[in-house]
């Protein structure tokens, strides 16, 4: 049997809209994205110009400092333009996609066939590296290095996240596949973490030579920082990379078929989402035909991801790299009579201060307003019951703040990455910018101490 490990400190945000567990068609999105700022701490190249036709797994763009980390193409198509900001600073490669979507063949083949060496440059040429992610720092593993474990968190405690079990079924046999890779790449062990609250897929507990772990408690229990805290948490040098599970799908895609292909099963939810359901989204997809006409006519707020780490994409946005789900929701703003002094049911507080704790289990239908401002930060105790770490959240913030790399590195900077402070941000009464900070603090390490 496996482990069970209970998650105490944490709160689960129950909104409206969650996806119906059924698949919905649309028309298949004309132009495709890759954005760079989905990919921190890393300088990069254009491998591309605008009019230059690809097919999907051609690079778009590499890492300057390790030029063998490529992103490639989810799709087919012409380079129709590269979106700049300051400083010419590339924000989008935007790609107008061929109705029939060509792919390069990296060949199939059993990763226990192959060497460690066979199985990461397949993994680097087809564009699937950018998908391991690494501790410390929560960037694109270094290649060069060997991790200590490798971490898979196989269910999502985020508000509104898809459902696992749902979305890993038909796909077995990939997910399998996406895991034996991963055995090929660490000496130590592949850890899965599941949902302890319900009996997880035999997808996820049957892979022999793997570390099958049960979670149970509120979010940010499918965290995987939470994950390894709780089992091995991370000391100073050493490496541990992570995964999400459909990335291990498109992984094993890649060694099933020899070709990559980023699609994914995507949750589009949300009080504003007129009918919640799951779509097949390949990555990078353009959204406006998935949400002309399923919304709610009214100021909505669009979010690629969920509403605690997810960014804000407008309508013709584009969807996040490391992204499986939509969330819509109203922007707010407007004032409320007499603020939070007036008793509410219908708004969230992990206090009693508006009486949602009556009752627990009603779905809210909240807004993106901040209520409130940025004010001195103070320390109320808070972060403490969201937090479920052995870290003292406030004073890393603090240590971050005035750039003490020393007290950063004793109060546990190695294990965290800015997901982990989410829940910190939401109850955060001083309104910082919590997750951005923590954001700029792995940055300062980076550039400080190297990965």
């Amino acid at each position: 049997m496996p482990e069970v490990i209970k998650i105490k400190k944490g709160v689960d945000i129950k909104l409206q809209g969650s996806a119906e567990k059924i698949y919905a068609s649309t028309a298949a999105p004309s132009t495709y994205a890759l954005k760079p700022g989905d990919f921190p701490a890393i300088r990069l190249k254009l491998s591309v110009k605008e009019g230059d036709e690809v097919q999907a797994g051609d690079a778009v763009f590499f890492d300057k400092d390790r030029s063998d980390i490529l992103f490639t193409s989810p799709v087919s198509g012409e380079v129709v333009e590269v979106v700049r900001g300051e400083k010419r600073k590339i924000l989008e490669v935007r790609i107008l996609a061929d109705q029939d979507i060509k792919y390069r063949d990296f060949g199939s083949s059993k990763p226990s066939d192959l060497s460690r060496e066979d199985v990461k440059a397949k993994m680097l040429k087809s564009g699937c590296w950018p998908f391991v992610r690494q501790r410390p720092y929560n960037i694109i593993a270094n290649p060069n290095r060997a991790p200590r474990d490798i971490y898979v968190s196989c269910f999502d405690s985020a508000p509104l996240a898809p459902d696992a079990d749902f979305v890993v079924h038909g796909q077995e046999a990939e997910f399998k596949l996406g895991i034996q890779a991963l055995q090929q790449l660490t000496d130590g062990k592949v850890h899965l973490g599941v949902d302890g609250s319900n009996n997880p897929s035999e997808a996820f507990t049957g892979i022999d030579d793997t570390v099958v772990t049960r979670y149970k408690g509120p979010h940010p229990a499918g965290n995987v920082g939470v994950q390894i805290h709780a089992t091995a948490p991370i000391n100073k040098g050493e490496t541990v990379w992570t995964l999400n599970f459909q990335d291990v799908i498109i992984i094993g895609r890649l060694f099933k078929e020899g070709k990559f292909d980023a699609q994914r099963s995507m949750a589009l939810c949300g009080s504003q989402v007129l009918k919640p359901r799951y779509y097949k989204l390949t990555m990078g997809a353009n959204l406006k035909t998935l949400l002309e006409e399923g919304l709610k006519p009214t100021d909505n707020r669009i979010i690629s991801g969920n509403v605690l780490t997810g960014s804000h994409v407008n309508f013709e946005g584009y969807l996040g790299f490391y992204d499986s789900q939509v969330t819509v929701i109203p922007e707010g703003g407007d004032p409320r009579f007499f603020g939070w002094l007036t008793p509410n049911l219908d708004q969230f507080s992990i206090s009693r201060a508006l009486f949602n704790w009556t009752m627990p289990n009603k779905a809210l239908k909240l807004d993106a307003s901040l209520n409130g401002e940025e004010r001195a930060f103070v320390v109320t105790g808070e972060y403490d019951k969201v937090f479920p770490f052995d870290i003292y959240p406030v004073q890393l913030i603090k240590s971050i703040m005035v750039k003490d790399i020393e007290a950063m590195e004793n109060l546990g900077i190695y294990e965290v990455a800015e997901e982990d402070f989410a829940l910190c941000e939401v109850v955060c009464t001083s309104k910082i910018p919590v997750q951005e900070t923590v954001r700029e603090g792995l940055n300062m390490m980076l550039n400080e101490l190297g990965d």
